[in-house]
């Protein structure tokens, strides 16, 4: 079953752990996955020594496609028009992350109804990570 405009309503809002207690092996997965090699991902001497972080972190396109479940699982596969974040803190070792994606305007155009989504992803501490928006093409 599809999200339609019709059953949408503005402040309407979808909330979900998209990562539970990510570990430095997910993070080095994903390193491996999308072939960002960066050493403050994987490099604890570096990272530590170097850069002067605590520990490693993940990449910030890991929380952004962690993000966007809560969005695909809502709206369904194949519907996401636009998705933009900014990473505005870092996730480290043993974060959960909890997504809320929020109906901010639903509107049509050329005869196709969107629905414009803003999407915030914090830890859990409550601290945001990633803060960003999201359109969705729905049925009418």
């Amino acid at each position: 079953m599809t999200l339609s405009a019709a059953t949408l309503q503005i402040g309407d809002s979808r909330t979900e752990v998209v990562l539970d207690n990510i570990s430095r092996t997910q993070i080095v997965m994903y390193a491996g996955a999308s072939g960002d090699y960066n050493p403050l991902h994987s490099d604890e001497v570096y990272v530590t020594q170097v850069a002067g972080y605590p520990t490693v972190f993940a990449h910030g396109m890991l929380s952004m496609g962690a993000t966007g479940k809560v969005l695909t699982d809502w709206v369904g596969d194949g519907r996401l028009t636009n998705y933009g974040v900014r990473f505005v803190n870092q996730v480290w070792p043993g974060d959960s992350l909890t997504a809320t994606a929020t109906v901010e305007a639903l509107r049509e155009e050329g005869g196709r109804h969107y629905a414009d989504f803003t999407v915030t992803t914090v830890n859990q501490d409550g601290k945001p990570v990633v803060i960003g928006t999201a359109t969705a093409l729905v049925d009418p």
